[in-house]
């Protein structure tokens, strides 16, 4: 679970083609952009996550004797090669949007910049922990959302689909948004809260509900929530928890977090019924927390319906990432540096599909905000090394549909590159905030979204448009590829 070095966290096909490179020297410098294509769940945004996994695995990216001896046995590589793979050491550069940004589709959330056999390596190590992480945080973000700024709790980890899942799974939700997790791993790990009440089985244990209850509170005093659905939820589970709460409150025993959970039934009507029960016996301010295969959309349609839920467990469909199962990111060759001038030649991926066109270049993106109020107008790519002036207009367009314009006069909106140095020449020059750090990032950054965006059923998608130059870069290889195939026939 916490071992370093997982070098060979690859595919087979990146060391096949590592060798090939080796054998068949091509020009050395390359850039590759990690970016999604479709936003998950059918939102307008996603969230970054797990830049911190990505570096600790740069970090560590080397191959031991026994890595090497595994490669051997497998009668692929020859021995020049696997010489080589044991003085291995990423010296490339890499530059990310911060985890918790808010990022949209076709915009590169990580670019590298490396000798091609060093990019080639860490393909399938950085999709696979960016895609798991940053699925998670989107997911417990919309989450979050829907309970209106209740707690949300993150109790995922029997359901989830291995340890990994579970523990990294968990670190992303809080990022998201949940205010802890039940994963006691992910807590020592990532120094997040962790959180829990009991089990039915604590319950069925004692000789009765009132035993059990009562047992535990003297226990929890500080932490009393107790699960009324075992047997009755409103004729025995509350009656017998309010029970435990006068005698509580008559030892003198103050009551700080206290309340129940409820697990099973029709939670707006139990959790409204529950509530008035506890108002009349004097506790007004009880918790009613709920789980139960709980999710955004049933969350929201509790809240409309007026359950007095004020804290939700949700485990299954958040850490599984319910209606979404992968993010869908992909890493994409753009660039080939030409080694006489140092200059980055362009590249591009045709495709049948419009939006599996790639966007070619060393490029970065500029974040466009409504000086206003602060609200995120458009997300512009373009190249790295495009200035603009805030004071002057800034004329954006759709790159699909041309004629889809907005002119943005000068002095009313502000920039900002999302893009940051992460590794240069192979040594870190990033330090990652930690996990209740980035939730607090997450939750500034969501913010700047409209409401507009960020509601649950059909939101508005924010523009991620491409600068001029960019879009005559583009073209230009477009036409040429066209030009080039017209000859053929």
């Amino acid at each position: 679970m916490q071992a370093n070095n997982l070098t060979l966290l690859t595919d087979l096909y990146e060391l096949t083609m590592m060798q090939g490179y080796f054998k068949n020297p091509v020009s050395q410098t390359v850039i590759f952009d990690v970016f999604y294509r479709d936003n998950p769940f059918s939102g307008s945004y996603a969230i970054m996550a797990g830049l911190e996994q990505v570096i600790d695995y740069i970090k560590n990216l080397t191959f031991t004797d026994e890595d090497i001896r595994y490669l051997d046995s497998l009668h692929l590589f020859q021995a020049d090669f696997l010489e080589y793979l044991r003085n291995f050491r990423f010296s490339g550069d890499i530059w990310a949007i911060p985890e918790g940004s808010v990022i949209f589709p076709r915009e590169p959330m990580i670019k590298v910049i490396a000798p091609v056999m060093e990019a080639q390596l860490i393909e399938t190590a950085l999709l696979n922990i960016i895609n798991h992480q940053s699925l998670i945080a989107t997911k417990a973000s919309r989450v979050v959302y829907a309970a209106g700024g209740d707690g949300v709790m993150e109790f995922g980890l029997r359901r989830a689909q291995g340890p990994d899942a579970g523990t990294y799974g968990a670190r992303a939700a809080v990022i998201g948004g949940c205010i802890g997790t039940s994963n006691v791993l992910a807590g020592q790990m990532f120094g997040v809260p962790v959180l829990g009440t009991h089990a039915h089985s604590w319950i069925m244990s004692f000789p009765d509900e009132y035993a059990a209850f009562k047992t535990y509170a003297r226990m929890y005093p500080d932490a009393c929530i107790l699960l009324v659905d075992t047997y009755d939820t409103l004729k025995s589970g509350v009656p017998n928890a309010i029970r435990v709460f006068k005698e509580m409150r008559e030892e003198g025993i103050p009551l700080k977090k206290y309340g129940i959970r409820l697990d099973s039934g029709d939670l707006a009507y139990l959790s409204k019924q529950a509530h008035q029960m506890l108002c009349d016996a004097g506790f007004p301010d009880a918790g009613i927390s709920a789980s139960s295969d709980l999710d955004e959309n049933l969350i929201y349609s509790l809240k409309t319906q007026g359950a007095r839920i004020n804290s939700w467990g949700v485990g299954t469909n958040l850490i599984t990432a319910k209606g979404n199962p992968a993010f869908g990111g992909v890493y994409k060759l753009a660039a080939i540096q030409d080694e006489s001038t140092g200059a980055f030649m362009p590249k591009i991926k045709l495709s049948e599909n419009t939006e599996k066109v790639t966007n070619p270049g060393n490029k970065t993106i500029f974040r466009i905000y409504n000086k206003d109020n602060g609200k995120i107008k458009a997300d512009l790519i373009c190249l790295a090394n495009e200035t603009f002036d805030e004071s002057k207009d800034l004329v954006i367009f759709d790159p699909i549909d041309t004629w889809k314009r907005t002119r943005i006069p000068g002095g009313s909106y502000a920039l900002r590159e999302l893009l940051v140095p992460v590794f240069k020449k192979g040594a870190c020059v990033y330090e990652s905030p930690s996990v209740m750090e980035l939730r607090e990032i997450c939750q500034k950054e969501l913010s700047t979204l409209w409401d507009e965006s960020r509601r649950l059923v059909n939101p508005q998608e924010v523009y991620v448009d491409l600068s001029q130059k960019l879009y005559d870069m583009k073209k230009k290889l477009l036409d040429e590829i066209a030009a080039e195939r017209e000859n053929e026939l």
